[in-house]
C-alpha cells in the first residue's frame, strides 16, 4: 500500500514538473540603439552648432544651426561600419535613463566657463537614454569621455557639412 501511494505521488510530481514553464531569459539591460541623436550647443565663440540624427540602417539627417558649412537639413547615408563605429565610441558613456553632467548637477565638479556642450540620445523602440555633457565639467577627470564625445562625429560622413574646427 505504501509503495502504491509513493508511486502515485511520484507520478503526480513528474506530471506537474512537465507542466512547469521555463523561466524567461533576462532581457539585456541596454538594447542596441535603433537611432542616435547627437546635438551640440553653442559656446561663447565659433563652436559649430548642429544636430545629427542617424538610424541603425545608416540613414541620417544633419541639421546645421550655427558656424557650420551647411545650414539647415541635409540627408546623408552612412555604411553599417560607420554607424557601428559611431555607436561604439559613444556606447561606454550611455546611461540607463538620463544623466546630466552640467554646472549645478552632482556629476559636475570644477566647471570652467564658456565651453560648449553636447546632448546624445540613444533611441531603442519607445525607450530613450540621454546624456548631456557640458565640456567645462570635470576637466581633470573627464578627459576621456569629453574626447570620445567630441570626436564621435568623425566616424560619420558629415565632416564637409560641419567644416574645419
Amino acid at each position: 500500500m505504501r509503495s502504491t501511494v509513493l508511486r502515485t505521488l511520484l507520478s503526480s510530481a513528474l506530471l506537474l514538473a512537465g507542466c512547469a514553464v521555463a523561466p524567461k531569459p533576462a532581457e539585456p539591460q541596454t538594447a542596441e540603439p535603433g537611432a542616435i541623436v547627437y546635438e551640440t550647443a553653442p559656446c561663447y565663440g565659433l563652436c559649430p552648432v548642429y544636430r545629427v540624427t542617424i538610424a541603425s540602417d545608416g540613414t541620417g539627417t544633419f541639421t546645421g544651426m550655427q558656424h557650420t558649412v551647411i545650414t539647415g537639413d541635409r540627408k546623408f547615408a552612412a555604411s553599417p561600419d560607420q554607424f557601428a563605429a559611431f555607436a561604439k565610441v559613444l556606447a561606454p558613456y550611455r546611461p540607463k535613463g538620463t544623466r546630466d553632467i552640467t554646472p549645478g548637477q552632482p556629476d559636475c565638479v570644477d566647471a570652467a566657463t564658456d565651453m560648449p556642450s553636447v546632448d546624445v540620445q540613444w533611441k531603442s523602440g519607445t525607450a530613450t537614454d540621454k546624456l548631456t555633457l557640458y565640456y567645462g565639467c570635470n576637466l581633470q577627470t573627464g578627459q576621456a569621455m569629453a574626447e570620445a564625445l567630441r570626436t564621435a562625429p568623425e566616424m560619420l560622413p558629415i565632416a564637409d557639412f560641419i567644416g574645419k574646427r
